[in-house]
């Protein structure tokens, strides 16, 4: 299987990862190339290098895809830059695991959701904390109906803001915090319920943003999805520096007859069953490039899928569009 990476400025890891710890994948990387002006691949071509591949380094990636005629391209440039990319690619049939948000703006994911339905290739966006441990362990007991039925969510997303490239700076290039950092939970909540949603309000914030122009440092979410279940979402770059890890992902599922809480990466029960606070024993973490590989061999359908991709998308930018209106959006 031959395999292309467009851009580096996202979670290529989720593909060197299992690169590196799996030598049985019969995979050979052909071509790196940038995905936006300026953008520098230099630290993924040499840890592609280092793996042992021999890509040909391209600037146009166009080009690349015309002459390595890839079965695979990763999507990981600058965020403004995906759809653009992921629209090339599926346009010569070939699968795309791309960087999310899949698109930065509605006339973009319309194109690129057109081309997804004529390429009859697989498409996944890089949801890949669904398959860490705490979240997988949550959502199988969910399914088991721990809790009953779901009324209430609330999701958080804090990040250290750190040294980031100058693209964040951008509304264009970057594409806004809601959609890049909130994602996440847009999609947890989606996930969890199974539901649609409704209506959102949200807000947002670019004061104390250590003079990084349009980059938004705080954003809260309101969300009202079918059958009166009631949805937050808070995203933050506060997280202090010497805080032990980058990011903290929380997630609280209230039910009609218990509460399951992720934090910490651990993931607790409380019902009426069992007295006190249960800790539940975690599933294995998966690898959603490796669950994406799986589809386009036809040996199973990925968790996340091209459907759950683009409605995310849509609705982050939904969200974007009333902190940016200042108004409830129905979706």
């Amino acid at each position: 299987m031959k395999l292309c990476f467009v851009g580096s400025s996202g979670h290529y890891h989720y593909v060197v990862t299992p690169l590196r710890l799996y030598h049985n994948l019969n995979i050979n990387v052909v071509g790196i190339a940038p995905g936006s002006n300026g953008e520098n691949i230099d630290k993924l071509r040499k840890e592609i290098e280092d793996l042992g591949y021999k890509p040909k380094i391209y600037e146009d990636y166009k080009k690349m895809f015309d002459e390595t005629n890839p079965d695979v391209a990763i999507i990981n440039c600058f965020f403004g830059d995906l759809a653009k990319a992921s629209t090339e690619a599926l346009n010569r049939k070939i699968n795309v695991f791309t960087e999310k948000p899949v698109a930065t703006n509605f006339e973009d994911l319309d194109l690129l959701k057109e081309a997804y339905l004529k390429s009859q290739c697989s498409f996944t966006a890089m949801f890949g904390i669904r398959y860490k441990p705490w979240f997988l362990t949550a959502y199988n007991y969910l399914k088991k109906g721990v809790v009953g039925e779901i009324r209430l969510l609330n999701a958080q997303k804090s990040y250290k803001l750190g040294q980031r490239e100058p693209f964040y700076k951008y509304r264009e290039t970057y594409g806004g915090t809601i959609p890049w950092v909130g994602s996440h939970g847009i999609d947890w909540i989606r996930w969890f319920t199974g539901v649609n949603f409704i209506s959102v309000y949200a807000a947002h914030s670019k004061k104390y943003n250590n003079n990084y122009e349009d980059l938004e440092t705080s954003a809260l979410c309101h969300f009202e999805l079918e059958n009166e279940i009631f949805a937050s979402l808070s995203i933050d770059y506060y997280r202090p520096n010497n805080a032990p890890t980058h990011d903290d992902d929380r997630l609280r599922v209230v039910g009609t007859k218990g509460i399951i809480e992720i934090i910490h990466n651990k993931v607790y029960l409380i019902d009426n069953e069992v007295p006190g606070i249960c800790e539940l024993p975690l599933e294995q973490e998966k690898s959603i490039f490796l669950d994406f590989l799986s589809e386009i061999e036809k040996k199973g359908k990925c968790m996340v899928t091209a459907e759950d991709s683009f409605e995310v998308t849509r609705i982050c930018l939904k969200a974007l569009q009333s902190a940016d209106e200042e108004k409830v959006i129905f979706l």
